[in-house]
C-alpha cells in the first residue's frame, strides 16, 4: 500500500486544467449532448477491528501500539478509476477518552492533525486500490484499568464521493499468545520424520477464550494427521507458488494468563520424497470470527476427518518474561534442507518450412523430480533456458519472459529485432513434474538442411551454469532442428509427444543487467507441449549449437528441397500420431 497523493500545487494545477478542459468541451457540445448522470464513487475504510493496549505501567513510559487506517477505492480501472478531488477524513476520538492516548505518526500521516478529541486529515486524490489513510500511535491512558475499552469512528467527506464509516476498538490489556520455538533437526533426508510438540504461552493480562493454531508448510513437507477441528487448504497446483498447505485449527478451552500449553499429542513433521528447500510456519492467535476470516484469506478448505486436536497445560513452563502484547511473537518459522535431487530435462523441437515462411517451435524443459525446487527466502529464479537460434532463421515472436542477448551471451539493448540467442528465466519455483514451455516463432531466411540451435537449461549465472541439485547434466541440452534430414534422430534424442512445461508469460525486468552478473525472470507452471528431450548430442554423434549446415546451391533447388521437406515432415508427423 502507498500513501494517498499529497496535496500539492501540482495536483491542484492538474485539477484546474482538467476542469477547464471539461468546461471548454461542454461549451462546444452545447445542447446537442444531453448531460448523463455519473455514479458516485463509494470509498471504504479498513483497519484492525480491535487493538490491545499494554496496561499503563506503575513506573516508566507506557508501551505503545500502532493503529493503521486504510482507504480503499474499489475501481479496477488503473488509468481512469482514480478520484481527482479534495477529501477530508475525520476521526472521532471521544470514545477512547480516559482509555487511550492517541497521537499521529507525523511522518506517515503528514496531512493529519489532532485538535481536542478529533483528528482531521485533508488530502487530494484517491487512486484505485488500497492506500494508507492515517497511522496512529496509541498507549493506555494514565488511570485506565485492565479491560477498559472504547472506539474510534472514522468518516470521510468529499464533493462527488461517498465514504462508508468505520469503527475500530481499543482495549486495555488482553491475552498475549506467544509461540515457543521448537528445536527441529533442519538437515534431513527424504522420508525422515520428527515430532513437533507445539508449545505456546499466554503472557497477557486476560485469559484467551479458545485459540487458533495455524500450521503452514511448503510442498516438500507434510503433516500426516488430519484433525476434525482443523481446516486444510492447498495452493492451486497451476499457480507458480511454493505449494503451501495450510491447516487452521480451532482449539477450545480457556487459556489462562501466565500459563503455558502444549499439544496433547505432538504433531509429526515429515520430509517427503520431493523435499529440497522447505519452510514450516507455526503460529497461535486468539479465536475470533475476524481472526479466522483473516487467516483463511478466502481460500477453499476441507475439514479433517481424524480425532480432535487438543492443548493441555505444559508440564514444564517456559521461561518467565515481561508482558508483551505485540502479535510479532505469535508465530515461529523453521527452514529445512533435504538431501535430494531434481532432474531437469531439456527438450527441443523438429520443424520445417520453405524459405520466407514462418514456423512455430516449442522448446523448454521439465523437472523429472523427485524434488521440487523453490527459493523461498531469496526469491531468486531457479534456472535459465539458454536458446541459440539455428542458422538461416530469425526469431519473429518470443515469450515475454525471454530476453535477447548477443551470440556470446552479453547484454543487448535492442529487444525488438531478431537476436542470435535468448535467455528465458523460470520463477523462484519449479515443481516436480512441471517445467517451462517456451513457444517461439521463427522466419526461415535461408533454406538450409539440418540447421540446429541448442536448448540448454542451466543455472541463472552464465559463468556458473551448473544446476547443483541436478544429478544428470547430460540431458540438460536438446536441440531445435530446422529442416532436418531423415526422422530427426539427430535432435539431441528428441522424440515426438514428450511432456514439456508451460509457463504463463510475464513482464521482463525494465533494466537488463549483464546476464553474467545478475539473473532475472518471472514465474511459470507447467503443462504438456513440444518434443521431449534426450541427452545432449543424441545418437547421431551430436550437433554443435549452430548445427551441421549444408547450403543449398541454387534458388530452384532450394525451393524444391524446402517443399519436399515440408511434405515429408507433415507425413512423418501424421504417421506418428496414428502409430
Amino acid at each position: 500500500m502507498t500513501r494517498c497523493s499529497p496535496r500539492t500545487v501540482l495536483h491542484r494545477a492538474a485539477g484546474s486544467l482538467a476542469a477547464a478542459g471539461l468546461l471548454a468541451a461542454a461549451s462546444l457540445a452545447g445542447a446537442a449532448a444531453p448531460a448523463q448522470a455519473v455514479d458516485t464513487p463509494v470509498f471504504t475504510f479498513g483497519g484492525p477491528a480491535e487493538t490491545a493496549l499494554h496496561p499503563y505501567p506503575e513506573s516508566g513510559k507506557p508501551k505503545s501500539s500502532r493503529v493503521g487506517i486504510t482507504l480503499d477505492n474499489p475501481s479496477e480501472d488503473e488509468e481512469n478509476g482514480g478520484f481527482d478531488g479534495d477529501f477530508t477524513l475525520t476521526f472521532d476520538l471521544s470514545g477512547v477518552a480516559g482509555v487511550a492516548d492517541v497521537k499521529i505518526d507525523g511522518e506517515a500521516s503528514p496531512d493529519c492533525e489532532i485538535t481536542g478529541t478529533k483528528a482531521v486529515c485533508e488530502d487530494w486524490g484517491i487512486r484505485p486500490g488500497s492506500q494508507s489513510a492515517a497511522d496512529f500511535v496509541v498507549t493506555a491512558a494514565d488511570g485506565s484499568e485492565n479491560g477498559d475499552t472504547g472506539t474510534i469512528t472514522v468518516t470521510g467527506r468529499a464533493d462527488g464521493a461517498t465514504f462508508t464509516p468505520f469503527t475500530t476498538r481499543l482495549t486495555v490489556g488482553g491475552p498475549d499468545l506467544v509461540m515457543e520455538r521448537l528445536p527441529f533437526r533442519t538437515e534431513l533426508t527424504p522420508g525422515e520424520k520428527q515430532q513437533a510438540p507445539i508449545t505456546f504461552a499466554n503472557r497477557g493480562t486476560r485469559d484467551a477464550d479458545g485459540v487458533l493454531l495455524t500450521l503452514r508448510y511448503s510442498r516438500g513437507l507434510d503433516i500426516p494427521q488430519r484433525y476434525s477441528n482443523c481446516e486444510y487448504s492447498v495452493d492451486d497446483p497451476d499457480l507458480p507458488d511454493f505449494g503451501w498447505t495450510t491447516a487452521l485449527c480451532s482449539v477450545e478451552g480457556a487459556f489462562e494468563a501466565g500459563a503455558t500449553y502444549t499439544l496433547a499429542t505432538p504433531l509429526t513433521l515429515e520430509a517427503t520424497e520431493r523435499a529440497y528447500y522447505d519452510t514450516f510456519l507455526y503460529g497461535i492467535h486468539e479465536n475470533s470470527t475476524a481472526q479466522r476470516t483473516a487467516l483463511r484469506a478466502g481460500a477453499p478448505s476441507e475439514r479433517g476427518s481424524g480425532g480432535v486436536l487438543k492443548a493441555v497445560p505444559a508440564k514444564k513452563g517456559a521461561a518467565a518474561r515481561s508482558t508483551d502484547l505485540t502479535p510479532a511473537d505469535n508465530q515461529q518459522e523453521a527452514d529445512f534442507r533435504t538431501e535430494n535431487t531434481a532432474d531437469f530435462v531439456a527438450y527441443g523441437d523438429d520443424v520445417a518450412g520453405p524459405e520466407g515462411s514462418t514456423v512455430k517451435a516449442d522448446i523448454g524443459f521439465r523437472n523429472e523430480g523427485p524434488a521440487w525446487i523453490g527459493h523461498i527466502r531469496s526469491g531468486e529464479d531457479v534456472a535459465t533456458v539458454d536458446f541459440t537460434v539455428p542458422q538461416g532463421a530469425s526469431v519473429t515472436s518470443k515469450p515475454e519472459r525471454c530476453r535477447a542477448v548477443t551470440a556470446d551471451g552479453k547484454y543487448r539493448e535492442d529487444q525488438k529485432s531478431p537476436a542470435p540467442r535468448y535467455f528465458c528465466n523460470t520463477s523462484m519455483t519449479v515443481r516436480d513434474g512441471a517445467g517451462l514451455d517456451l513457444p517461439f516463432e521463427l522466419r526461415v531466411d535461408k533454406a538450409m538442411v539440418g540447421a540446429s540451435g541448442a536448448v540448454t537449461v542451466r543455472g541463472t549465472f552464465l559463468k556458473n551454469p551448473k544446476l547443483p541439485f541436478d544429478p544428470e547434466p547430460a540431458n540438460n541440452t536438446a536441440y531445435l532442428i530446422l529442416n532436418g534430414e531423415g526422422d530427426g534422430s539427430d535432435s539431441g534424442g528428441a522424440t515426438e509427444g514428450g511432456d514439456g512445461g508451460s509457463g504463463e508469460p510475464s513482464t521482463p525486468p525494465t533494466s537488463a543487467p549483464d546476464p553474467e552478473e545478475s539473473p532475472s525472470g518471472t514465474s511459470g507452471s507447467s503443462s504438456s507441449g513440444g518434443s521431449s528431450a534426450g541427452t545432449a548430442g543424441g545418437s547421431g554423434g551430436g550437433l554443435a549449437s549452430t548445427g551441421s549446415v549444408a547450403l543449398i546451391a541454387s534458388g530452384t533447388a532450394a525451393a524444391a528441397l524446402a517443399a519436399g521437406l515440408v511434405l515429408f515432415t507433415a507425413a512423418r508427423r501424421r504417421a506418428a500420431r496414428h502409430s
